[in-house]
């Protein structure tokens, strides 16, 4: 009898053991995913968030390969699977492109990453004061405007959502002008324009540092093209279709990144004022362990270690 029951103790304990084992293979991850291909617009929202990404995966031994690449391009990109992630899908305003590329079966939701994001037209304040509040009230004020809406790089979908405004009959704007450019460059008309106490209508967003930077207000009547509640949106992380399959230890890290527009106001302002995306988010990490905790839960490095430790290590913590 004592035999018998050593014989199911040991069957029992080699059991568990397989079970541990087959756990720890289905989350490891394939040898291809050691270098990720990840997409940045161009936006330091994105940049900011690809640079915390890129830190975690590095300490975990995988490498981030990040690349500037238009919205367009870089859907087009993962649609032809030569970027693996994107964490910049905006929602609504990216709605087409997901459209094209779910009917394509092309890329899968890993998660929401961002809540309490908007996105819609603003102006200075002073300008405001003078009771420009929405869309509706620009035609009145057009020479002060010089009948420019100042968007962000060519071929944005906001951009396109613009010329539609300028399209719309009911807001006059007809003989106005969408001024595309970068991010940096529109801002650099903003702050302009600031120091004249002139009037510039230009594409804003929030998280970002220049609703700290300005003195801004967003306008309302964009429902119809920025979504609800000044373009309230939702931002997501995207990877091509089979990644996650293929990665699942990497997928794992990306469905736990979740931040907030306080933590990616700092972290772009940082970035914006001089320091790489990957200082940055190495600094933050080590001001605030916790959230590597929160992150790294579940999350193996690239060869089967604890990655909480290899990540604290890696910020010097």
């Amino acid at each position: 009898m004592q035999v018998k029951k050593r014989l199911r103790q040991l069957t029992s304990g080699l059991v568990l053991l397989a079970g541990a084992f087959a756990g720890s293979a289905q989350a490891a991850d394939d040898a291809a995913c050691k270098t990720i291909r990840m997409s940045d617009p161009g936006w330091t929202d994105i940049t900011a968030t690809n640079g915390v990404a890129s830190v975690l995966f590095g300490a975990l031994g995988y490498e981030a390969d990040v690349k500037t690449l238009s919205v367009p391009i870089g859907y087009q990109a993962m649609k032809n699977k030569e970027i693996d992630v994107f964490l910049g899908n905006w929602m609504p305003a990216q709605k087409s492109f997901v459209d094209d590329l779910n009917s394509a079966k092309a890329i899968e939701v890993v998660g929401q990453n961002l809540e309490g994001a908007k996105f819609t037209l603003a102006i200075p304040s002073y300008m405001a004061e003078k009771g420009i509040k929405s869309f509706a009230d620009l035609a009145k004020h057009a020479d002060e405007f010089d009948r420019k809406i100042y968007g962000i790089e060519p071929g944005a979908p906001a951009n396109q959502n613009i010329q539609k405004i300028i399209a719309d009959e009911k807001f006059g704007l007809k003989d106005w002008e969408l001024v595309e450019s970068g991010e940096q460059a529109m801002l650099a008309q903003v702050a302009r324009a600031e120091k004249s106490k002139k009037g510039v209508v230009f594409l804003a967003w929030a998280p970002h540092p220049m609703n700290e930077s300005f003195s801004i207000e967003y306008l309302a009547g964009g429902d119809d093209y920025f979504g609800p509640n000044f373009g309230g949106a939702q931002v997501y992380t995207l990877a091509r279709t089979g990644w996650t399959a293929q990665c699942p230890n990497a997928t794992a890290l990306l469905k736990n990144l979740k931040f907030d527009v306080g933590m990616e106001n700092k972290l772009m302002g940082d970035i914006l004022g001089g320091q790489t995306a990957q200082d940055a988010a190495n600094a933050w990490l080590k001001a605030n362990p916790g959230a590597i905790d929160t992150w790294l839960s579940g999350v193996m490095t690239l060869d089967g270690k604890p990655g909480a430790p290899a990540v604290k290590a890696a910020v010097g913590l």
